[in-house]
């Protein structure tokens, strides 16, 4: 994909155009279907091998798309792209996870220190 193909998506996506917008699924791009089902199962994964498991929504960015992250107990998390707030909770409720959004509570303490004991250095 070129530069300039590169930035008409990105306009697209963000004015509510583009083919990712238009299918309703919960992550945009091809194949939605296996994308959808590739990062339902990693989520329920770990939500199932984790104890404590929440659910944090982060909204776009200029730089990044919006995405549901899981935070178990002891910090530990991981992060999967979402379209928007919506699907982000439905996604939640459906795991049984309680939601936050982390415009409105920041991130858990138990999250930075995770990143801290792990931080590559």
């Amino acid at each position: 994909m070129s530069f300039f193909s590169r930035l008409k998506n990105k306009h697209n996506r963000r004015s509510g155009g583009g083919a990712g917008r238009r299918g309703g699924g919960l992550f945009s791009g091809k194949n939605n279907r296996e994308e959808n089902t590739r990062v339902e199962e990693h989520l329920r994964a770990f939500t199932s091998t984790r104890k404590g498991v929440e659910a944090y929504f982060e909204p776009a960015t200029p730089r990044e798309e919006p995405a549901l992250l899981l935070i178990a107990r002891d910090g530990e998390w991981t992060r999967r792209k979402v379209q928007d707030l919506k699907v982000a909770l439905s996604l939640a409720e459906k795991l049984g996870l309680p939601f936050y959004e982390v415009q409105k509570t920041g991130y858990p303490k138990s999250m930075r220190e995770w990143n801290e004991r792990h931080r590559a250095g």
